[in-house]
């Protein structure tokens, strides 16, 4: 058989197996009564067509074609398994995403539909494949063939998208997104977006910040360990938030401490960790955001460090991303804290462990850090003891749609119980040492989640289309007695301040200016606390 014939079967398959996202989002709102209609559907399937095999006609070449084809074959099933099961577009910021997943989250996201879908989409086609007997040219022939149809390919795809210019223009012009629901070509061009990105940064080093950074006059002064706790939450929408007005109280625990402050709207760098938590950490965030400066800079925890502030890293997740390079950091799972972990995770309550003893020792003004695993899905069920498993049924799958929408809110809603829980003990666990050291919590989730509105699921859709819920995120902050004294808060101004919109632009500011490091790069009007502290006697 032609090997050309055969990259014309597979790009047809992947045309009309591989592409429901995209024609939902192309043909969205379109009257299905119109001639138009028809038309501009059966041009954007000549045009996918042609494009899948212009793609296949350059990258499959001779004792390599069959081992490239099925390794397509392979990614194509699973982009479009990920992107129908969950709705996620696979631009670079989600394909970078993926790629740092660990084998955790990995061996979650593997179900019993993602297998299916594998052997109707991939291993089947591959059998067949395997078992055909290709037509061998001379390499000059092939190569002139090959040429030929690749040109004709262009040639139709060309052609198709002129006859449709007009409305293809408006469709790419308004909605720029959906370039990346065309499999495998979206997935092709984010890993090597990605791959260019990271050889680039790799080829310099991290760009130092606040050189400039010293200690104030407060910090100075303190005459009492001073202990500002980061807590770095994972996929906690404020939709599900408790203390911010959900009808369930999901926050029950953080509802007792009169002290706590809650920010009722915050809205996140990114709709994914690897985009939202080196972003939150770099003094300009989301309102002047460039990945690649972000990336290829040093953090706000290098400019504490530099101050003389000790910092600390804790990670119960797929590490810090770059903010902690080079800085102190443990990982949860590494030191196995006793009845918390089992199949490669722990419960978030092995943040905790040992802190007591971090206390008692603690000199200075340090800043930890603690990383959460907090509700990253699609396995909510398994962020939470089984304690907290109030809200029943809940989904116990790791497939989500083999659960109805309010069994996986259900598990959702646990999993936020079960964050309640760890906050608070870590309160009480600082508020019992407020006697001999002054600390402080700040507590923001990464970014939001999508339970099954709009069909969505998970995060990390691109953050121009992104719903609110992937966007808005709960944050709530705690001072003790000491610290409330010495660095002057008016915590009713701080209540009344938590009522206007914030964001996690706003966190790079306010550590610096509760820690009191001095630095150029300190921007006071992103600083939360700023406007509530009292006038120095």
């Amino acid at each position: 058989m032609p090997r050309e014939g055969v990259l014309l079967a597979v790009s047809l398959l992947w045309a009309l197996t591989c592409h429901q996202p995209f024609f939902t989002a192309a043909l969205q709102g379109r009257d299905w009564g119109a001639p138009d209609t028809w038309g501009f559907a059966a041009a954007l399937f000549t045009g996918l067509l042609a494009l899948n095999f212009i793609v296949l006609g350059l990258l499959c070449h001779g004792r390599l074609f069959k081992p490239m084809l099925a390794l397509l074959l392979v990614v194509a099933a699973g982009a479009t398994h990920f992107m129908q099961a969950f709705g996620v577009y696979l631009d670079p910021s989600m394909l970078r995403n993926a790629l740092r997943t660990d084998v955790g989250e990995a061996r979650e996201l593997l179900s019993l539909g993602f297998a299916g879908q594998l052997l109707l989409q991939a291993v089947l086609p591959i059998a067949l494949l395997w078992g055909l007997r290709l037509r061998e040219r001379s390499l000059g022939r092939a190569f002139g063939l090959r040429l030929l149809w690749v040109v004709g390919g262009m040639l139709v795809l060309v052609g198709t998208l002129l006859a449709v210019f007009q409305p293809f223009a408006s469709l790419m012009r308004n909605h720029k997104e959906i370039r990346y629901l065309v499999t495998p070509t979206n997935v092709l061009w984010s890993v090597g977006s990605v791959v260019a990105q990271d050889l680039k940064g790799a080829a310099k080093p991290r760009q130092p910040i606040g050189l400039d950074a010293q200690p104030g006059p407060q910090m100075q002064a303190r005459t009492r360990p001073t202990v500002l706790v980061v807590v770095v939450g994972e996929t906690a929408r404020a939709a599900n938030w408790g203390l911010s007005g959900y009808a369930r109280q999901t926050t029950p625990e953080l509802a007792k401490i009169p002290t706590l402050v809650n920010f009722r709207q915050v809205t996140s760098c990114g709709t994914n960790t690897e985009v939202s938590v080196p972003c939150m950490f770099a003094p300009v965030g989301r309102r002047d955001y460039d990945e690649a400066t972000i990336r290829g800079s040093e953090s706000l925890l290098h400019v504490l460090h530099r101050a003389g502030v000790g910092v600390l890293w804790r990670d119960n997740q797929s590490g810090c991303k770059g903010v902690c390079e080079g800085l102190p950091s443990e990982d949860v799972l590494q030191q196995n804290p006793p009845g918390l972990c089992a199949d490669g995770r722990c419960l978030d309550e092995g943040l905790l462990h040992g802190l007591d003893e971090r206390l008692a020792q603690a000199k200075g003004t340090q800043v930890l850090v603690l990383h959460q695993l907090g509700n990253h899905g699609p396995s909510y069920f398994r962020r939470y003891p089984d304690a907290f498993a109030k809200f029943q049924p809940a989904c116990m799958k790791d497939d989500l749609r083999q659960c109805t929408q309010a069994e996986i809110v259900n598990a959702y809603d646990n999993a936020l119980l079960y964050t309640d829980h760890v906050l608070a003990r870590l309160i009480g666990q600082l508020q019992a040492r407020a006697a001999t050291v002054d600390s402080a919590v700040l507590y923001v989730s990464d970014h939001g989640e999508s339970l099954g509105e709009s069909n969505l699921f998970l995060h990390g859709l691109p953050y121009a289309i992104a719903p609110d819920v992937q966007k808005q995120v709960p944050m709530v902050m705690w001072f003790s007695t000491g610290l409330t004294q010495s660095a002057r808060l008016d915590t009713e101004c701080l209540r009344r301040r938590a009522a206007q919109p914030a964001a996690h632009d706003h966190l790079f500011h306010t550590v610096l200016g509760l820690a009191d490091v001095r630095t150029a790069l300190y921007a006071p009007e992103w600083d939360l606390l700023r406007g509530c502290r009292q006038p120095a006697p």
